[in-house]
């Protein structure tokens, strides 16, 4: 199957917004996965509730918020564009930060377990032996959560591969900019006699999740075999 140049740049395009939306969400994902697995604090419950609610939410009311929040009128996105120029409405990074939005629970939600699973005797140890904090989490906690990381980044970039609805809600679907898989799909499908060009991008979608699922595995095993030498 010849990929077309429309193709090609609905794939790009798809793969740029996903792979923005990891790259920038990780840090924090990762950071709050750890919070909520190692700390107790007041609020915790409200904060792990305000983390998952986008899997619960339509796809809409998330792109409508982002609207009123991240748009270049919004209570936030309004002094972004005054104080830094960073515009997030009708353009890729807008696409990206819906998606980023959209997976990000479920980075979470996978780096967490991954860290619950590690026995906190061996981060112990490694404080009495005179470790910091910081060291202790780069050295100890860091390389045994990597399978949950990358597990992790693999749903959540399959994830912003398929968003929809908050992304046409919040920067539309324009050529070129905004104009993901879905979006196209959504394109060919209300014009008359598109079909095989909606199959083809049916079939080239599940092929791009098939490939990140792959991937995940792989990576996962090689780690495994990296421990175990």
């Amino acid at each position: 199957m010849i990929l077309s140049q429309y193709e090609w740049q609905v794939i790009c395009l798809s793969i740029k917004i996903a792979g923005a939306a990891i790259f920038f969400s990780l840090p924090l994902g990762v950071f709050i996965a750890w919070l909520l697995a190692r700390r107790q604090f007041i609020g915790k419950s409200l904060l792990d509730s305000l983390i998952h609610l986008p899997l619960v939410l339509p796809p809409v009311v998330l792109g409508y918020l982002l609207l009123l929040t991240m748009g270049k009128q919004g209570v936030i996105g309004q002094w972004l564009y005054i104080l830094f120029g960073i515009s997030f409405s009708f353009n890729w990074k807008g696409a990206a930060l819906a998606s980023a939005v959209v997976a990000f629970p479920l980075l979470v939600r996978s780096i967490r377990l991954a860290i619950e699973a590690i026995d906190p005797r061996l981060e112990n140890v490694a404080r009495t032996l005179g470790a910091s904090p910081l060291r202790v989490f780069y050295t100890i906690t860091l390389p045994l959560a990597l399978p949950g990381i990358f597990t992790g980044m693999v749903l959540a970039f399959a994830r912003s591969l398929g968003e929809f609805g908050a992304t046409i809600t919040f920067v539309s679907n324009i050529p070129d900019q905004t104009r993901t898989l879905p979006l196209a799909m959504y394109s060919l499908i209300e014009t008359p006699g598109s079909e095989y060009e909606t199959m083809r991008l049916c079939i080239i979608a599940i092929l791009l999740s098939m490939t990140a699922l792959l991937l995940s595995e792989w990576l996962m095993r090689w780690h495994k075999k990296k421990l175990m030498s």
